[in-house]
């Protein structure tokens, strides 16, 4: 009886060692850049829950030579050229993959464009970020937990007063309006 006791007991534990191995850690959090130049928030994204954004949410330099807050200028979209750096997404709606990493593309505001991207979780307070363009000029960096805030370093939900703002494709989707009621028919006035 023990010896089933335990034999169920070890199958048991296999089986929970393989469901958590089956998905990749939870790379939420708020991450410094290699380079230091900026902290990222990534988080699930707005009513994508099975997917993951991020969001610049403070920048060392914030704002440009002439005092003014940083623009995504190389944007290769010109309706998010004026659009703030500090604020912006860059993490597009990651998905996790057979190799226990979010996926997916990352927006560079330094070149103005999208490349694929593998983030993943190996420590508690290291995030691995691996970028290729055409798939095989790949580079990697890694990004340090933090739980500080900084001066000027955006804390409120996103899409939220004092928050960073999901691009539009990633916004949440507001509920479409119910249709309006056609007016009344008049009724008649009852006969004297």
């Amino acid at each position: 009886m023990n010896r089933i006791l335990a034999a169920g007991l070890a199958a048991f534990g296999s089986l929970l060692s393989m469901a958590a191995q089956a998905a990749p850690r939870d790379p939420g959090g708020v991450w410094l850049t290699e380079d230091g130049r900026a902290r990222i928030r990534i988080e699930k994204c707005p009513g994508r829950a099975d997917r993951v954004c991020g969001y610049v949410v403070w920048l060392k330099t914030p704002n440009d030579d002439k005092g003014q807050p940083r623009v995504d200028f190389r944007n290769t979209d010109p309706k998010k050229r004026t659009r703030p750096s500090l604020g912006h997404q860059l993490i597009m709606g990651l998905k996790p993959n057979a190799e226990n990493r979010h996926e997916g593309q990352i927006y560079n505001s330094e070149d103005g464009k999208n490349y694929d991207v593998s983030i993943w979780v190996d420590e508690p307070n290291e995030l691995n970020v691996r970028g290729c363009l055409l798939g095989f000029l790949c580079g990697s960096q890694t990004w340090t937990r933090v739980t500080d805030v900084l001066p000027g370093q955006l804390t409120g939900p996103t899409n939220g007063p004092g928050g960073p703002s999901a691009d539009p494709e990633w916004a949440p989707k507001s509920a479409p309006a119910a249709p309006a009621k056609p007016p009344a028919a008049p009724r008649d006035a009852p006969k004297p």
